[in-house]
Protein backbone atom coordinates (compact mmCIF):
# COMPACT_ATOMS: atom_id res chain seq x y z
CA UNK A 1 0.00 0.00 0.00
CA UNK A 2 1.00 3.37 -0.74
CA UNK A 3 1.33 6.21 1.79
CA UNK A 4 -1.48 8.09 0.51
CA UNK A 5 -2.91 11.12 2.35
CA UNK A 6 -5.98 9.02 3.82
CA UNK A 7 -2.96 6.03 4.75
CA UNK A 8 -0.98 8.97 6.15
CA UNK A 9 -3.81 10.94 8.39
CA UNK A 10 -4.93 7.30 9.92
CA UNK A 11 -1.09 6.43 10.96
CA UNK A 12 -0.48 9.68 12.85
CA UNK A 13 -4.12 9.28 14.49
CA UNK A 14 -3.45 6.26 15.95
CA UNK A 15 0.50 7.56 16.66
CA UNK A 16 -1.59 10.40 18.67
CA UNK A 17 -3.78 7.99 20.21
CA UNK A 18 -0.70 6.24 21.59
CA UNK A 19 0.98 8.98 22.77
CA UNK A 20 -2.52 9.29 25.14
CA UNK A 21 -2.70 5.48 26.48
CA UNK A 22 -2.38 5.07 29.87
CA UNK A 23 -0.65 3.16 31.61
CA UNK A 24 -1.86 -0.72 30.91
CA UNK A 25 -3.42 0.46 27.38
CA UNK A 26 -1.33 -1.30 24.18
CA UNK A 27 -4.19 -0.90 21.95
CA UNK A 28 -6.19 2.53 20.74
CA UNK A 29 -10.11 1.71 20.79
CA UNK A 30 -11.65 1.71 17.39
CA UNK A 31 -14.13 4.31 18.42
CA UNK A 32 -11.38 6.50 19.82
CA UNK A 33 -9.79 6.64 16.41
CA UNK A 34 -12.56 6.68 14.18
CA UNK A 35 -13.48 10.17 16.37
CA UNK A 36 -10.33 11.43 15.93
CA UNK A 37 -10.66 11.49 12.15
CA UNK A 38 -14.16 12.62 11.86
CA UNK A 39 -15.30 9.25 10.71
CA UNK A 40 -17.43 6.54 10.99
CA UNK A 41 -16.52 3.48 13.24
CA UNK A 42 -17.44 0.68 10.12
CA UNK A 43 -15.26 2.75 8.17
CA UNK A 44 -12.55 3.04 10.39
CA UNK A 45 -12.66 -0.46 10.93
CA UNK A 46 -11.84 -1.40 7.23
CA UNK A 47 -9.10 0.90 6.53
CA UNK A 48 -7.27 -0.24 9.49
CA UNK A 49 -8.12 -3.73 8.37
CA UNK A 50 -6.59 -3.12 5.21
CA UNK A 51 -3.44 -1.29 7.00
CA UNK A 52 -3.00 -4.80 8.51
CA UNK A 53 -2.42 -6.72 5.66
CA UNK A 54 0.20 -3.90 4.84
CA UNK A 55 2.31 -4.59 7.82
CA UNK A 56 1.53 -1.07 9.37
CA UNK A 57 -0.36 -1.66 12.04
CA UNK A 58 -1.82 -4.86 14.38
CA UNK A 59 -5.35 -4.94 14.54
CA UNK A 60 -7.53 -6.76 16.64
CA UNK A 61 -10.93 -6.94 16.56
CA UNK A 62 -12.99 -5.27 19.15
CA UNK A 63 -10.03 -4.51 21.11
CA UNK A 64 -8.45 -1.07 18.94
CA UNK A 65 -5.31 -1.17 16.90
CA UNK A 66 -1.85 -0.63 17.45
CA UNK A 67 1.19 0.89 14.87
CA UNK A 68 3.99 -1.69 13.97
CA UNK A 69 8.01 -0.42 13.68
CA UNK A 70 6.77 0.61 9.94
CA UNK A 71 3.91 2.51 10.49
CA UNK A 72 5.21 4.50 13.88
CA UNK A 73 8.24 4.99 11.35
CA UNK A 74 6.08 6.53 8.44
CA UNK A 75 3.39 8.02 11.13
CA UNK A 76 6.70 10.15 13.12
CA UNK A 77 7.67 11.48 9.83
CA UNK A 78 4.13 12.84 9.20
CA UNK A 79 3.84 14.69 12.71
CA UNK A 80 7.02 16.11 12.30
CA UNK A 81 6.40 17.62 8.97
CA UNK A 82 2.70 18.92 10.34
CA UNK A 83 4.30 20.49 13.55
CA UNK A 84 7.53 21.93 11.45
CA UNK A 85 4.77 23.14 8.87
CA UNK A 86 2.92 24.78 11.57
CA UNK A 87 5.60 26.38 13.69
CA UNK A 88 7.35 27.78 10.43
CA UNK A 89 3.86 29.43 9.74
CA UNK A 90 3.43 31.08 12.89
CA UNK A 91 7.24 32.04 13.23
CA UNK A 92 7.90 33.50 9.41
CA UNK A 93 4.38 33.70 7.55
CA UNK A 94 2.91 35.46 10.58
CA UNK A 95 0.25 33.37 10.93
CA UNK A 96 -1.53 33.06 14.26
CA UNK A 97 -1.52 29.84 15.81
CA UNK A 98 -5.06 29.09 15.86
CA UNK A 99 -5.18 29.26 12.13
CA UNK A 100 -2.28 26.97 10.87
CA UNK A 101 -3.99 23.38 11.55
CA UNK A 102 -5.75 22.66 8.73
CA UNK A 103 -3.05 24.41 6.53
CA UNK A 104 -0.47 22.40 8.18
CA UNK A 105 -2.83 18.82 7.28
CA UNK A 106 -2.84 19.75 3.78
CA UNK A 107 1.07 20.50 3.56
CA UNK A 108 1.91 17.60 5.06
CA UNK A 109 1.23 15.26 2.51
CA UNK A 110 2.66 17.33 -0.37
CA UNK A 111 5.74 18.86 0.81
CA UNK A 112 9.25 17.00 0.19
CA UNK A 113 11.74 15.74 2.99
CA UNK A 114 14.57 17.78 1.99
CA UNK A 115 12.39 21.13 2.57
CA UNK A 116 11.54 19.99 6.06
CA UNK A 117 15.15 19.39 6.79
CA UNK A 118 15.96 22.93 5.79
CA UNK A 119 13.07 24.53 7.60
CA UNK A 120 14.10 22.51 11.01
CA UNK A 121 17.74 23.84 10.13
CA UNK A 122 16.29 27.35 9.70
CA UNK A 123 13.75 27.42 12.93
CA UNK A 124 16.53 26.16 14.72
CA UNK A 125 15.93 22.56 15.32
CA UNK A 126 13.18 23.13 17.75
CA UNK A 127 11.76 20.27 20.18
CA UNK A 128 7.96 21.70 19.77
CA UNK A 129 5.34 23.42 17.77
CA UNK A 130 3.60 26.70 18.70
CA UNK A 131 1.24 24.72 20.95
CA UNK A 132 4.19 22.65 22.73
CA UNK A 133 3.47 19.71 20.79
CA UNK A 134 6.84 17.60 20.48
CA UNK A 135 8.14 17.74 17.14
CA UNK A 136 9.73 14.20 16.09
CA UNK A 137 13.35 14.28 15.31
CA UNK A 138 14.33 13.18 11.64
CA UNK A 139 14.84 9.75 12.44
CA UNK A 140 11.45 9.20 14.15
CA UNK A 141 12.11 10.19 17.86
CA UNK A 142 9.47 11.93 20.03
CA UNK A 143 11.09 14.30 22.75
CA UNK A 144 9.67 13.24 26.40
CA UNK A 145 9.01 15.73 28.83
CA UNK A 146 7.53 14.69 31.80
CA UNK A 147 4.46 17.21 32.68
CA UNK A 148 1.28 17.76 34.80
CA UNK A 149 -2.44 18.80 34.04
CA UNK A 150 -3.28 22.14 36.28
CA UNK A 151 -5.29 19.53 37.95
CA UNK A 152 -2.44 17.62 38.97
CA UNK A 153 0.27 20.41 39.51
CA UNK A 154 1.16 21.42 42.90
CA UNK A 155 -1.11 23.78 44.25
CA UNK A 156 0.64 27.62 45.33
CA UNK A 157 3.71 26.91 43.05
CA UNK A 158 4.80 28.74 40.03
CA UNK A 159 4.12 26.60 37.15
CA UNK A 160 4.91 27.24 33.48
CA UNK A 161 2.36 26.13 30.64
CA UNK A 162 4.04 24.01 28.73
CA UNK A 163 1.32 22.57 26.07
CA UNK A 164 -2.05 22.91 24.84
CA UNK A 165 -3.53 19.31 23.81
CA UNK A 166 -6.71 20.85 21.87
CA UNK A 167 -5.76 22.14 18.21
CA UNK A 168 -9.70 23.94 18.60
CA UNK A 169 -9.36 27.05 16.88
CA UNK A 170 -11.93 28.71 19.41
CA UNK A 171 -10.34 27.29 22.43
CA UNK A 172 -6.75 28.28 21.31
CA UNK A 173 -8.18 32.08 20.74
CA UNK A 174 -9.80 31.16 24.49
CA UNK A 175 -6.22 30.25 25.60
CA UNK A 176 -4.49 33.29 24.28
CA UNK A 177 -6.98 35.96 25.20
CA UNK A 178 -6.65 35.23 28.69
CA UNK A 179 -2.58 34.60 28.78
CA UNK A 180 -2.46 31.12 28.71
CA UNK A 181 -0.16 30.31 26.00
CA UNK A 182 3.12 27.88 26.42
CA UNK A 183 5.74 29.79 27.86
CA UNK A 184 3.57 31.96 30.80
CA UNK A 185 3.96 31.19 34.01
CA UNK A 186 1.18 30.75 36.06
CA UNK A 187 0.35 29.22 40.03
CA UNK A 188 -3.22 27.15 40.89
CA UNK A 189 -4.71 28.83 43.44
CA UNK A 190 -7.16 26.46 44.59
CA UNK A 191 -9.44 23.65 42.47
CA UNK A 192 -13.14 23.19 43.65
CA UNK A 193 -14.59 19.76 43.06
CA UNK A 194 -17.64 20.62 43.55
CA UNK A 195 -18.24 23.41 40.82
CA UNK A 196 -15.79 21.62 39.09
CA UNK A 197 -13.35 24.68 38.44
CA UNK A 198 -9.79 25.51 39.29
CA UNK A 199 -8.74 29.07 40.08
CA UNK A 200 -5.36 30.50 38.60
CA UNK A 201 -3.19 33.43 39.67
CA UNK A 202 -1.07 34.99 36.93
CA UNK A 203 2.46 36.72 37.80
CA UNK A 204 0.75 40.08 37.67
CA UNK A 205 -1.68 39.73 40.21
CA UNK A 206 -4.85 38.72 37.54
CA UNK A 207 -7.25 36.00 38.83
CA UNK A 208 -8.98 33.92 36.64
CA UNK A 209 -11.10 30.50 37.09
CA UNK A 210 -11.39 27.25 34.44
CA UNK A 211 -13.60 24.69 34.48
CA UNK A 212 -11.48 21.57 35.39
CA UNK A 213 -12.44 20.42 31.31
CA UNK A 214 -10.43 23.78 29.94
CA UNK A 215 -7.77 23.03 32.84
CA UNK A 216 -6.99 19.42 31.78
CA UNK A 217 -5.98 20.28 28.84
CA UNK A 218 -3.36 22.91 29.59
CA UNK A 219 -0.18 20.65 30.26
CA UNK A 220 2.36 22.55 32.76
CA UNK A 221 5.99 21.96 34.25
CA UNK A 222 7.51 23.17 37.49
Amino acid sequence: MLPSSTVENYLKAIYVGETHLTDGQKLVPMGQLAGALGIAPGTATTMVKALAESDLVDYEPYNGVRLTAAGQKLAARVLRRHRLIELFLVQVVGMKWDEVHDDAEQMEHVVSDALIERIDEMLGRPEVDPHGDPIPTADGQLPHRTLETLLTCPLHTPVTVARVTDQDAAFLRFIESHNLKPGQTIEVEARDDVSDSVRLKAPNGVRMTLGTRAASKLLVTG
